[in-house]
């Protein structure tokens, strides 16, 4: 027989994670309509009453965003301009129902290639909170969503929260999607931006992210090396076919290969171009 557990602290909800093979409910928002034509037999563990893992602060360290935040949460957030690209992402999860429902802390964990959340909070240097009984850690988000559907989420852990540093919080960000529509659309392709400028107006740094082109989102660091000491109007300019070799576009049913390798290259050029004229 199933069981269901809606703990009201973190602790309980941890020590039951230690116990027994839970599947953690949040928002709902992916749980559902996976269980559309058929019914698991599994135990639920319910984590909408867990009010330590809501909510949104600034703090002199940067902005942590609980877990259980959700994107309506992002939205009406009062956040740095470097956070506009994660944003722009927020209003594109779904529709009005789904980002008042749907986490942060779900989508990630639910590794999704197409994920919204995830380029936008790999060009702010987003690293995840990690608690189980033993304790908590925290990993980069490029060493926490590792594939489709996988994380390096440990038996007994539960993602408490994600953090961006005040480094990465300093000057514009971006967010680019393509969809087979414009709205309530799986993305074929996401490009998401920052850009902070030196005191001489070149470029001090600039963190770019692909996603839904590979198993997992990917930071482009051969690009961002080569953009450094550049005009930000010199950046587009300067992007080539080296700089996105580490692309490997997955193919499915919204796009091919080349597609999404080309798609992703236009959308990075335009990215470029927003955050030049941003910064």
């Amino acid at each position: 027989m199933s069981r269901y557990l809606r703990p009201r602290d973190l602790d309980e909800a941890l020590r039951a994670l230690g116990d027994g093979d839970w599947t953690v409910l949040a928002g709902g928002t992916d749980h559902y309509p996976a269980r559309v034509t058929h019914d698991r037999d599994e135990d639920i563990l319910d984590i909408t009453a867990l009010d330590a893992l809501k909510g949104i602060e600034r703090s002199a360290g940067g902005v942590r965003i609980g877990a259980a935040a959700t994107w309506r949460s992002v939205i009406d957030a009062e956040l740095p301009a470097a956070c506009a690209g994660l944003k722009a992402a927020a209003r594109e999860v779904g529709g009005a129902q789904i980002q008042n429902r749907g986490t942060v802390g779900g989508n990630l964990c639910n590794a999704s290639p197409a994920a919204d959340g995830v380029p936008a909070l790999l060009s702010l240097e987003a690293e995840v909170e990690l608690a189980s009984t033993g304790g908590t850690r925290r990993l980069p988000l490029d060493r926490f969503v590792l594939g489709n559907r996988k994380t390096a989420l440990a038996p007994g852990e539960l993602l408490t929260a994600i953090h961006l540093p005040e480094a990465a919080l300093d000057g514009a960000g971006r967010f680019l999607k393509l969809g087979a529509r414009r709205y309530l659309v799986i993305s074929i392709v996401m490009v998401a931006g920052t850009m902070r400028l030196a005191a001489d107006g070149t470029i001090a740094a600039t963190r770019l992210a692909v996603g839904a082109c590979t198993a997992a989102a990917l930071r482009l660091n051969a690009l961002e090396a080569a953009l450094v000491g550049l005009s930000p109007k010199e950046a587009a300019d300067r992007l080539e076919h080296g700089h996105l070799a580490d692309l490997a576009p997955i193919a499915d049913v919204r796009g091919d290969a080349p597609y999404r390798m080309d798609t992703a290259r236009t959308l990075v050029r335009r990215c470029l171009i927003e955050l030049a004229e941003a910064a």
